[in-house]
């Protein structure tokens, strides 16, 4: 039996973690008899970037340790209890590259890589864990709280993405003097140079080769680079993926790899990646935009993270990764800095709330498809209170919405033109007010009223109370229920917007405006497909479904025999969503009007196809309500 020794307090907590809770008890009493404790101050480092790696790897046990580029002072990643860091370094030896610096005042644990060696590597499950998923940056249990994360596991996916690697690497060949490739390198301002037969990569040479061989006069610099390049190289296609390229990396102990056609060495070079481009995805993906928004103590802050969370987005285009995920993701991140705006601007408000309440993104965000930087849309419910302390309490909620739309401006979400926000008096009310006014709309739909639904009907609590925003969705069916002829009106004006094509198959553009002759993605093609789903699932009384596509699987559950059409339908969504961000990062604007001259026979064939969906979808909402005898 184990005495209460430190030993034993450091047994309790690491047993609580991947990989320690996975090794046998006497293998982790073992480790813990011979760990080490650090107390750390805030703002001092652990370890600095360039000097030598420790002997040793580090676990968090109370406060917080943030990872930065020197370079750029850029926060690469934040180490909570529990997480491990240090262990790459340790790996891969040589000089650290990154730099630890204790967020707070803080307490680590070291562990020595004879531990490492002894009991972890030799630990089959332990060692896996270890090696795929430290490179994904995932050490720490779920502690998340907030829904979008719990949506979303951004971690695991940010590392399935193909690695950017550099096209056209510096190369020579073997018979080049070490002179010369080193003249060349810092000409061409790289760390490495590849030395190529018949364009086939036979070795490598780095900075480190440089100072290690040639600095110390261990070989002449008039030699060839033969003399001290490294061999073989390590290779693969030029699909590899960040995972597979990091897990390569410790492997093999190197720094760069080599990216070939084929991804063998017996085939032509046409890339390198090196372990600083990796560095530079993980400073630029979700998982580290989200943590930064949680530092971030001002609107300008989050205005830089939204701008990366941009260029983000376009990586994932470009990459082709699944649109209905990179929606996620762009709406996680959206989600996270609204919330942050909202504790900021809750801080600054002479009292706390006098009640609960909840925020609500609506239209395209409340259905996380705002994938391009647009106008804000979002509205304010409150609990109910009496009538005597009603209009101080309205007026303390629109003083706070007034405050967290102009933050949403100054990050990048302009103001709606026609004050669709929670900052206007309308659309900030008590959640009886708010059933009333769905009552309203619902029992009188008219065009204007149709319109209102068509947006406040696609609704997603973003901060507050569930309860609340629970009981809005109950006054939505309670009165559709009460006025079914409603959802009759409501697909008169879900076919508002014909197929896009006209007899011709030609594409219905605008006849005159600023866009005359330009074709309205949004309105021909997006939102017949999102107020399809909308009414559909409405008329299924079904809550919590907002996202059009999750509808349109839904519904292909509940109605097995039109599964066909609404599969249909999620991949013509698909590709319009996907279609209009494209053009909207090209232009930089909201890719909802697209110049035909612009597109390729091929795009325009590919947005024809997807206009199937819609006419089909419309003709059974048509037949569905009847709607002949109200149009």
């Amino acid at each position: 039996m184990m005495k209460n020794t430190i030993a034993e307090r450091i047994y309790d907590f690491l047993k609580e973690f991947p990989p320690f809770s996975m090794l046998l008890p006497e293998q982790l009493l073992s480790i813990c008899k011979s760990v080490d404790v650090h107390y750390i101050e805030k703002d001092n480092f652990r370890f600095k970037t360039n000097e030598p790696v420790k002997d040793q790897f580090y676990v968090v046990k109370d406060g917080a340790i943030g990872i930065f580029r020197d370079d750029t002072n850029a926060l690469i990643d934040k180490c909570d209890e529990g997480d491990i860091f240090g262990l790459r370094a340790l790996m891969r030896q040589g000089s650290y590259t990154l730099s630890a610096i204790a967020l707070e005042e803080s307490i680590v644990y070291s562990i020595s890589s004879s531990m490492l060696k002894e009991y972890i590597a030799t630990n089959s499950e332990a060692s896996t864990f270890l090696m795929r998923s430290f490179v994904s940056n995932s050490w720490n249990r779920e502690q998340e709280t907030s829904t979008n994360i719990e949506k979303l596991k951004i971690q695991e996916f940010s590392e399935e993405l193909t690695a950017n690697y550099s096209k056209n690497p510096i190369q020579c060949q073997a018979d080049t003097s070490i002179k010369v490739a080193a003249n060349t390198m810092t000409e061409k301002h790289v760390g490495s140079i590849i030395i190529t037969n018949n364009k086939k990569p036979i070795g490598i040479i780095t900075d480190k080769d440089l100072r290690t061989k040639i600095a110390t006069g261990f070989v002449s610099i008039d030699e060839d680079v033969t003399k001290i390049m490294s061999f073989p190289v390590i290779t693969f296609p030029e699909q590899i993926t960040v995972t597979e390229a990091q897990i390569a990396m410790l492997k093999h102990r190197i720094t760069h790899l080599c990216i070939t056609k084929n991804g063998t060495s017996d085939s032509e070079l046409i890339g390198i990646l090196s372990e600083h481009d990796i560095v530079a995805i993980r400073e630029n993906n979700a998982s580290v935009l989200v943590k930064e928004v949680k530092r971030a103590k001002t609107a300008e802050q989050l205005y830089e993270i939204r701008q990366r969370a941009q260029k983000l987005l376009k990586r994932y285009i470009e990459q082709e990764i699944p649109i209905s995920l990179v929606s996620k993701i762009i709406s996680a991140i959206n989600d996270s800095i609204t919330i942050k705006i909202i504790d900021l601007a809750v801080a600054t408000m002479p009292s706390s709330p006098p009640t609960t309440f909840g925020w609500l993104a609506i239209g395209s965000q409340g259905r996380q498809e705002q994938l391009l930087l647009t106008d804000q849309d979002n509205a304010l419910v409150f609990n109910d209170v009496s009538e005597e302390e009603y209009d101080a309490v309205q007026r303390y909620f629109l003083e706070l919405a007034n405050k967290i739309t102009k933050d949403l401006n100054t990050v990048g979400f302009e103001f709606c033109p026609a004050n669709m926000m929670a900052s206007n008096p309308k659309w900030c009310l008590s959640v009886s007010q708010w059933q009333q006014q769905f009552k309203r709309w619902i029992t009188k739909p008219d065009q204007d009223n149709l319109m209102l639904c068509t947006i406040f009907f696609d609704f997603e609590l973003v901060y507050g109370s569930k309860e609340l925003v629970g009981l809005m969705s109950q006054g939505i069916f309670k009165s559709i229920d009460s006025y079914e002829i409603f959802l009759n009106y409501l697909g008169v004006n879900a076919l508002k917007n014909p197929p896009p094509l006209s007899f011709f198959r030609q594409f219905l553009v605008e006849n005159d405006g600023e866009h005359k002759d330009q074709f309205d993605i949004k309105a021909r093609a997006m939102m017949p497909l999102v107020d399809a789903a909308r009414l559909l699932i409405l008329s299924k009384s079904i809550e919590a479904h907002n996202n059009t596509i999750t509808r349109y699987t839904k519904l292909a559950e509940l109605e097995p025999q039109n599964k066909d059409l609404y599969f249909a339908c999620i991949e013509a969504f698909k590709d319009v969503l996907r279609f209009r961000t494209e053009q909207g990062l090209t232009n930089n604007d909201s890719g909802r009007f697209i110049d035909l001259k612009s597109l390729s026979k091929g795009n325009r064939l590919e947005l024809k196809n997807s206009f199937k969906a819609i006419k089909e979808v419309q003709e059974l909402i048509n037949i569905r309500f009847k709607l002949s005898q109200l149009m």
